[in-house]
């Protein structure tokens, strides 16, 4: 059994300065109730499923004690006391009067694909989720605004309120588009990750990002609609079900195609939700009643019409191209699909016999990193300039163990001099820039390889062979034959699958395309008039450049899974196969294909093109690109092609939010598409967000163990579980542990838990850092400890209006009477904030806007103005109290709607217990109003004052830690100010330097006034100096003395490094790192030195 790892320690500089907060409350009944569990040997509990599933079943049997089931649930950190406990409870429990059970939700329980073992991964995550809905449908608690003070806990614990807030919200109705709002519809669709994906940080962006837009849209009185949906992802998902397969001991083939699709929606409908539901854990604001899925019956009539249109105006063909092809998988993949890594590979050099040549001319040297694709040469290359081999140009070579094929010897200029010998074999049918070659001249494409990879009959005598044995094969052959020259070690860019990580073969195939060209020319110009914009603006420059140099798209995947392609091949009765053809095949007759939305409809159109013959159809076994269904997303999800009144309303949407990584493969394809098929840009603007990387600055990736899932950072983790979840995927053994190795140096005790609110702050945070951003979860941490900081402040806060506290019915003003400069003051940075962040959302500096309203709760609220308003409620002016209170009430209102968007869970929370005015009728803070910018709030001169003020406050402090002042010494401060400005500022906040600098009293004086005797003096500029009184306060002689023995020990340090640097040989034998990190100790130590003496300076002259 495993305890809740503590929370790491921070630096200072990120824990909250301790809050002067009330008494501390007396213990929760829920705490109580697990004391009692523990003291009863009930703390040391399991979090494995089967426990789990123990506690619910006893719970149904045993009729557990609403409130036993409740507090142990409630109070267990990670659903690890809580199990064991429940379940003896259970044991001894009396059957209550009314049975109270607990339903963990059925999307938490653990996930496990048909036939495939437990899954180490995700059991204790599932722990934690059964503990969420185990809570929030048993210990939810009613909260009346402005009631219930007391009862809030000392410390904010999300797990205790995220899901039992986000299930209130989505059962009101929060988040579908209101009928009521007046402003301009504000709409979004999710891009949909996959059906089979998991959460990882990048989600995480991009919904933290979303559902910042979101809800401040909706607070903003704007019709918000934020669709959600999820991906079919056709090689994934195929991939999921043919390994369940596998395990049970059957294939793809041999089930059949029928059966295969029944399996694959039995795993969809068991498992498909889960993602959708993480991102609910994330607080994803998104109205969950119209999500899709990309195989919804609407989205599929979508994507038939989009394919017969596209068809009919001629920008659907099949045709035969160069194609990334996975031997494994047995399909063309994207661009997207295949990612390069440098591997260490070999660079083969032979002698390329040259027909009819002797000597000097018998053969051209030729370097390949493929000697197996030799097979499949049509020409070999040399540059016209190379005067080495420019004169072969014209002659022929003998393609080695080809029974004699020989092929020309061309001039190009895309021949590197430089590069190998300078002379370059082409083969078209199997490298994409020797394709384009053989397209530009004129050369024949031989294929030399079947569709799983081995060698076809065009290779002769290595036919059957896999490529990497007739790589090896081949070579000892050419070896032998005396025509291989040398091999040596070359690092090469070697294309994988995404999926599996097979190498990619570029294969020339016959497959269905899109015509790009002339629907790039529109996306291009809408972006060139500004009808579209792209921030960040950087990323018009690639957009422009993949549009204007583009290539025809293959949307053809030889899948079974996904949109089965609506093309039927004719096959006249009676025909002989060869004369009809095959499809797919090399012997396939274009001109037989008929496009139909039906069968029928495409029959009408067989009968049409061939009258008169009768015919059968077959439609193609290849299913569409899974971008070209993602290309219809925006329109797609509002019932495209019909006209419905969500398509009349919601579309075009405002935004599109994504990662720059998928500019072109899907952002691109989604402006094309809509244009052509709707006649509008599907969104009026697109946002990149950043990339995501470790805190190192390295991508992220499940073999160096940096891969952070955002629950993770949610609800914590130990290093033990962080380990396990490396386990049972792709990675071999090595892999494994180097990847745990990375894992204890980055996380050695494991992720504390931090939350919901404080992972999404930390991101938005993140974002200045522009493309890439080096995520450091410890800062998370630090996010996670302000939350509790800003908690208490506002518990302190809220306990000091009182429970009968009525706010004000009319905003406060800085023109209010009554209100003291503090109260001005506080409005107006108020006010500031919401314009810095209100601003900086306009035009997505996101990080600029969490800066904003940081400060103004950070160094507004916490450090200034809660402490200013103190003396004022220790005083007797109830007046002032009642003006101070409003002021308050106003700045805790305003700062949590104000803060919202970014931390929705700990401002709902708060702001339910806040008091609230009479003509409020918002049920929820996120659809109460956003905070707006007003004049009324604007006062220059008091934020002139509270300036100099803090300069004042801020020399003061440095002068008590000049002279070590103990906290609790209140030393008597003069001011000595000149002219009107620093001599106002002073006066109207001498009671609240007073207070913020630790001082007994504060002395505005003149600059003729003599100041007493025994003063610490700073002097802040020409106007202003700040006289600290210290006669009386602290013993000069004893600090004298203590600094002497400081600057004793400080001497001998720097004494014992100079010798050692001094020493013979020090400069050649100390690695150069050493030798730095010394130089800078004694630096320091040096000045060290300096500060003390001038300290000691200081208090000889109060002596």
């Amino acid at each position: 059994a495993r305890r809740r790892p503590r929370p790491r320690r921070v630096a200072a500089a990120s824990r909250a300065p301790r809050i002067n907060a009330p008494t501390r409350p007396s213990r929760t009944p829920a705490t109580r109730a697990k004391s009692h569990l523990r003291a009863a040997g009930y703390g040391t509990l399991s979090s494995h499923p089967s426990t789990l599933h123990r506690i619910e079943s006893m719970a149904v049997l045993a009729q557990l004690r609403p409130a036993a089931t409740a507090a142990a649930f409630t109070r267990a950190r990670f659903a690890r006391s809580a199990s064991t406990a429940v379940i003896r409870a259970g044991a001894r429990a009396t059957p209550p009067t009314v049975a109270s059970v607990v339903h963990p939700a059925p999307h938490f329980r653990s996930l496990r694909a048909p036939g495939a073992q437990p899954d180490r991964r995700n059991h204790h995550r599932s722990a934690r989720f059964v503990r969420c809905r185990a809570m929030a449908t048993s210990v939810a608690s009613e909260v009346h605004p402005g009631a219930n003070h007391a009862e809030l806990p000392k410390n904010f614990e999300q797990g205790d309120v995220e899901e039992r807030l986000y299930k209130m919200w989505e059962e009101n109705g929060y988040f579908k588009p209101s009928d009521t709002a007046a402003g301009e519809p504000f709409t979004i669709a999710m891009p949909p990750p996959n059906v089979t994906g998991a959460l990882h940080m990048g989600h995480a962006m991009f919904v933290t990002l979303q559902d910042i837009m979101a809800r401040s849209a909706r607070m903003r009185d704007r019709p918000t609609l934020w669709v959600p949906g999820t991906d079919h992802a056709g090689i994934a998902t195929q991939l999921v079900v043919e390994r369940s397969l596998e395990a049970d001991g059957l294939t793809r083939e041999g089930v059949g195609r029928e059966e295969f699709e029944r399996r694959t929606w039995e795993w969809k409908k068991e498992y498909g939700g889960r993602i959708g539901n993480q991102i609910r854990r994330l607080g994803a604001s998104c109205d969950w009643s119209r999500e899709r899925f990309t195989l919804d019956e609407g989205l599929s009539e979508a994507v038939l019409e989009a394919f017969v249109s596209l068809h009919e105006r001629g920008l659907i063909y099949k045709g035969t191209y160069m194609v990334n092809w996975a031997p494994k998988l047995q399909t063309a993949v994207s661009d997207l699909e295949v990612e390069y890594s440098d591997e260490p590979g070999v660079l083969y050099y032979f002698k390329y016999p040259v027909e009819g040549g002797e000597g000097e001319q018998a053969y051209l040297p030729v370097a390949t990193t493929r000697p197996e694709t030799i097979l499949g040469d049509t020409a070999v290359a040399v540059n016209p300039a190379d005067d080495r081999f420019k004169s072969f140009i014209g002659k022929r070579c003998v393609v080695p163990f080809s029974n004699g094929r020989t092929i020309p010897i061309i001039g190009d200029d895309y021949v590197d001099i430089e590069f190998g010998t300078g002379a370059l074999k082409i083969t078209p049918g199997h490298d994409p820039n020797d394709y384009e070659i053989g397209q530009r001249v004129g050369l024949p494409t031989i294929n030399i390889m079947n569709k799983d990879g081995s060698m076809n009959s065009n290779a002769g005598a290595y036919e059957g062979l896999d490529r990497a044995e007739c790589r090896t094969k081949l070579w000892a052959d050419m070896e032998s034959e005396g025509i291989a020259i040398k091999s040596e070690p070359y690092q090469t860019r070697v294309p994988r699958s995404q999926r599996g990580g097979e190498v990619i073969e570029p294969l020339v195939s016959e497959q269905w395309f899109v015509r790009m060209e002339t629907m790039a020319k529109p996306a291009l110009e809408a972006v060139e008039t500004g009808e579209l914009t792209i921030v960040p603006s950087r990323f018009e420059k690639i957009y422009k450049g993949w549009l204007t140099d583009i290539r025809d798209w293959c949307i053809s995947r030889q899948l079974w899974w996904g949109h089965r392609i609506p093309a039927y091949y004719v096959k006249f009765e009676g025909e002989a196969e060869e004369e009809c053809g095959m499809p797919g095949g090399s012997s396939e007759k274009l001109d037989r294909w008929v496009i139909g939305r039906e069968e029928d409809e495409a029959r009408a159109e067989a009968e049409k093109k061939f009258p008169g013959k009768a015919f059968t159809l077959e439609q193609d076994e290849d299913v569409l690109d899974t971008w070209f269904s993602s290309g219809l997303f925006p329109f797609s999800v509002f019932g495209w092609p019909d006209e419905t009144p969500d398509l009349a309303e919601f579309y075009p949407t405002a935004l599109l939010e994504t990662g720059h990584d998928i500019l072109f493969f899907w952002v691109a394809r989604m402006v094309m598409m809509g244009m052509k098929l709707t006649g509008k840009v599907p969104f009026k603007q697109v946002y990149l967000h950043a990339m995501v990387r470790d805190a190192h600055g390295r991508k992220m990736s499940k073999s160096l163990g940096n891969v952070i899932d955002p629950l993770h950072v949610i609800e914590g983790i130990s290093l033990k579980d962080l380990n396990e979840t490396l386990t049972g995927g792709n990675l071999d053994e090595k892999e494994v542990k180097k990847a745990q190795q990375g894992q204890a140096q980055d996380y050695p005790e494991g992720i504390p838990e931090c939350g919901t609110d404080a992972m999404r702050f930390a991101l938005v945070a993140y974002t200045a850092q522009g493309r890439d951003i080096n995520l450091d979860v410890l800062r998370v941490v630090g996010y996670r400890h302000w939350c509790n900081k800003l908690w208490n402040a506002i518990r302190f806060a809220i306990m000091n209006l009182g429970d009968d506290y009525k706010p004000p019915e009319e905003p406060l003003t800085v023109n209010t009477p009554g209100l003291s400069p503090a109260s001005k003051w506080a409005l107006h940075r108020l006010n500031s904030a919401v314009k810095t962040t209100v601003d900086a959302m306009e035009v997505y500096d996101f990080s600029n806007a969490t800066t904003g309203v940081y400060a103004f709760w950070q160094y507004d609220v916490c450090d200034v103005f809660i402490e200013l308003m103190k003396p004022v409620m220790n005083g007797a002016d109830e007046a002032a109290k009642k003006a101070t209170r409003d002021t308050l009430w106003t700045c805790l209102d305003g700062g949590l709607r104000l803060l919202h968007p970014f931390m929705p869970f700990v401002t709902e929370e708060l702001w339910q217990r806040l008091p609230r005015r009479a003509a409020e009728t918002a049920p929820s803070i996120m659809v109460a109003d956003y905070p707006a910018f007003t004049d009324a709030r604007v006062d220059a001169a008091v934020e002139e004052s509270m300036a100099v003020a803090q300069e004042i406050i801020k020399a003061t402090r440095s002068l008590r830690a000049a002279y070590n002042l103990q906290p609790k010494a209140k030393a008597e401060l003069f001011v000595k100010t000149r002219g009107d400005v620093a001599t106002d500022a002073a006066k109207k906040f001498a009671e609240g330097i007073a207070t913020l600098a630790g001082c007994a009293r504060v002395d505005v004086i003149g600059p003729d006034d003599e100041v007493p005797p025994g003063c610490g003096v700073t002097i802040i500029d020409e106007s202003v100096g700040v006289y600290l009184m210290l006669k009386g306060v602290v013993d000069p002689a004893a600090e004298i003395a203590k600094l002497e023995k400081k600057s004793s020990q400080t001497m001998k340090s720097i004494a014992a490094l100079q010798k050692q640097m001094e020493m013979p040989g020090y400069e050649e034998k100390v690695p150069e790192n050493v030798r730095a990190d010394n130089a800078e100790k004694l630096s320091k130590l040096e000045a060290e030195v300096g500060s003390t003496a001038a300290a000691m300076e200081d208090f000889k002259k109060l002596i």
